[in-house]
């Protein structure tokens, strides 16, 4: 059927359309690649939800069962979601970080990914210094929750990395004044957390505690549940655990490899005066007892090998009526490169 328009006519509008097109396709085509409309932004609060009544029972250690306070069932996997929660809150209420600020840390594995996930939900920048001990997968953890890690290798006068991390961060904070130290080692907010939280916690589980065994890292969780536990249930016996080779409590330095429990510089948050006894675990020692406790079905992290195998080393002190808490600060999922890897074992001389 013949075309009613003129040639004329029909030359002009089969331009006008063809312009019409090429500028309905270039606006689609900037909308995909300038991200306009911006896509909506999303908000999560899975790192808040922190279970506070798991509890597992192991057997055949002692003559008693041994309660363990499981805290590696939270979205960050570890109970250091509580303190990295709790410290962020303080800085924030205190007008110490603001928008904008860069969260920065030293941490060898839970705190940097509990404090990796708290940045990502609240918008800030964080950087995580760490040391050749963080695991990979703990690494790959905080660089897929969109923290910047920056890795040490020189140990410090201690034959540990902990003083060469402190010394980048606060050469780093003296160069920026946008980042904001947490410093768990020396922030009262850190035991805090515990004492308001973890020690209640098991106070509620169990009525009577005879012995609570908590590992010492940043003594965090140690002095919030050791000063709990002093103001509301005297007779329980606080033990702390320590890593051989931590300086923790005056020990002689030496070489550790798992990460968790010790340290080469004393925290300063640390007050002996609420702990009743200190037992020091080799590393070998831990790991004897993860690879014992996955053979009976548990996966547990470096932390809760070493007190479990701190508690066995005291057996001779708890009577057969005794009740016996301690905490598993995480799982051993971060673990499957190092404690549960053979060839990482043998080459750390742990085998």
């Amino acid at each position: 059927m013949k075309n009613p328009l003129p040639d004329a006519m029909q030359g002009r509008q089969a331009d006008e359309l063809m312009t019409e097109i090429q500028t309905s396709v270039i606006a689609r085509s900037d909308r995909v690649h300038d991200g306009s409309p911006s896509p909506p932004k999303i908000s999560c609060s899975l790192v808040d939800m922190i279970p506070d009544d798991l509890v597992f029972t192991v057997n055949g250690l002692l003559e008693v069962p041994i309660f363990v306070k499981c805290e590696g069932l939270n979205a960050a996997g570890s109970i250091k979601i509580k303190a990295a929660r709790r410290i962020v809150d303080d800085l924030e209420s205190s007008g110490e970080l603001r928008a904008g600020d860069i969260l920065i840390e030293s941490s060898s594995g839970n705190l940097g990914i509990a404090l990796s996930m708290i940045a990502a939900q609240r918008g800030y920048k964080f950087i995580c210094v760490t040391d050749p001990n963080a695991t990979q997968s703990t690494v790959a953890l905080m660089r897929a929750l969109g923290a910047e890690v920056i890795v040490v290798t020189e140990r410090d006068e201690n034959n540990g990395y902990l003083g060469t991390r402190i010394d980048l961060i606060k050469s780093m904070c003296v160069s920026d004044t946008s980042k904001v130290w947490v410093n768990q080692y020396g922030n009262e907010s850190n035991w805090l957390a515990h004492f308001e939280t973890t020690g209640p916690e098991i106070a509620a589980r169990f009525p009577k505690v005879d012995w609570l065994f908590v590992g010492a890292g940043t003594t965090g969780t140690l002095m919030g549940c050791a000063r709990y536990f002093k103001k509301f249930s005297p007779n329980t016996h606080v033990v702390a655990v320590d890593a051989e080779g931590s300086v923790t409590f005056g020990g002689k330095p030496a070489q550790r490899h798992i990460a968790g429990l010790g340290t080469s510089r004393r925290p300063a948050i640390l007050d002996e005066r609420y702990v009743d006894r200190v037992i020091d675990v080799t590393e070998r020692a831990t790991v004897q007892m993860c690879r014992q406790l996955a053979r009976a079905g548990a996966l547990v992290g470096g932390s809760t090998g070493s007190v479990l195998a701190g508690i066995v080393q005291s057996k001779s002190l708890i009577r057969t009526s005794d009740v016996v808490v301690t905490i598993s600060p995480d799982l051993g999922m971060k673990y499957l490169d190092t404690i549960f890897d053979d060839g990482w074992l043998a080459s750390k001389q742990l085998a």
